[in-house]
């Protein structure tokens, strides 16, 4: 299924109303969602079940195996939590090592850093989740659980959950735990997730969620894909003042997303950051135009980061260096995730930290 059929998938529903109901809701004056490099409990992931979103059921059992190889290379440095329902646990555990737990949260689709709890630390180190109100990307796709999981996890973890009065998603911001958060207002200053809400409200309210100090914003893009251009997809942060990100070699000027890129680019330099670039693959094993060939979606877990590998010998090497320079510390482990990224995505979008308490 390509980016802009996902675009057509679902059917639009209402906000879920936990952030209301539950019990757990409280205001904390300061809450810090450190680093993605810091060390981590356990890291959440999501089974993908739902026919409607996913309706060719053999490219649903591939993406359930790429899930499971990602988890399984993740459990080799921390432990890690798969949600799904408790009814598709038995297929789930043919897939998964010993090493990966299951727990009973009902689920429709993978993209837990989207879906999946926020967690902050509270000023006396207390862990909560930082709540952004997942609502399938501008009710784009079905998420009548997605929409739930957050609130199902706070639960069974006894957290406090903090609304952030945001729709979106997590993936769609970027922080270095150090002050420093980077956007698309594509993906939040849109009428499908916060409309009537300003660019400058967005980002008080985001700055608060995260505990950060400044933003860093570029256009992005709209409607081109069901993310509205996260930017997870293009750059991360790899600690402070410095970055990632994954440009093409030779940007064609028609396609947005390139103009967007290089647009991104400009802006993390001119905001003082080293920025190193990977560049896309030049050859890959999926040649659709909707391919998101990212090196940029990796995630950083206790000792490794799990990465993807695209095919390219060259790029592919470069891509591994990067990671490498920027992580000297850490293992990187190189998997091919084609399926995710044929949908739009890649190994961040599937993956949430529970940071470590």
């Amino acid at each position: 299924m390509k980016r802009r059929d996902i675009l057509k998938a679902g059917t639009a529903l209402g906000l879920c109303g936990w952030m209301n109901k539950s019990p757990l809701a409280k205001e904390h004056s300061e809450l810090w969602v450190p680093p993605e490099e810091d060390a981590h409990e356990l890291t959440f992931m999501q089974w993908p079940v739902n026919g409607r979103v996913h309706p060719d059921q053999t490219f649903l059992h591939m993406l359930q195996q790429t899930i499971a190889d990602i988890a399984n290379s993740i459990a080799e440095f921390e432990p890690v939590v798969l949600l799904a329902d408790e009814r598709d646990h038995k297929r789930a555990l043919q897939m998964l090592s010993s090493k990966v737990k299951l727990w009973d949260v009902p689920t429709e689709d993978l993209w837990c850093r989207d879906s999946g709890a926020l967690f902050a630390k509270t000023p006396d180190n207390r862990r909560v989740v930082s709540h952004i109100q997942f609502n399938g990307w501008g009710d784009k796709q079905v998420h009548k659980r997605d929409g739930l999981i957050a609130g199902l996890i706070a639960e069974r973890l006894s957290m406090d959950m903090v609304p952030s009065g945001l729709v979106g998603e997590a993936g769609g911001v970027e922080h270095d735990g150090h002050g420093l958060l980077m956007a698309h207002e594509s993906s939040w200053v849109n009428k499908n997730r916060n409309p009537s809400v300003s660019r400058e409200e967005i980002e008080r309210r985001l700055l608060k969620a995260y505990g950060a100090e400044r933003m860093i914003w570029s256009p992005g893009v709209w409607g081109e894909d069901i993310t509205d251009y996260h930017i997870d997809s293009l750059a991360r942060f790899t600690g402070p003042g410095r970055a990632l990100i994954n440009l093409p070699d030779k940007p064609n000027k028609s396609d947005p997303f390139h103009v967007a890129a290089i647009d991104t680019h400009d802006r993390l330099l001119a905001a003082k950051l080293g920025v190193d670039v990977i560049p896309e693959p030049t050859y890959r094993r999926v040649k659709s135009v909707d391919f998101v060939a990212s090196y940029a979606n990796y995630y950083v877990c206790n000792g490794g980061v799990i990465a993807p590998q695209f095919g390219d010998k060259d790029t592919d090497a470069i891509a591994v260096n990067a990671v490498e320079k920027h992580f000297p510390e850490r293992e990187v482990v190189t998997l091919n995730v084609d399926v995710l990224c044929e949908i739009g995505g890649g190994i961040h979008c599937a993956t949430q930290q529970l940071p470590a308490a």
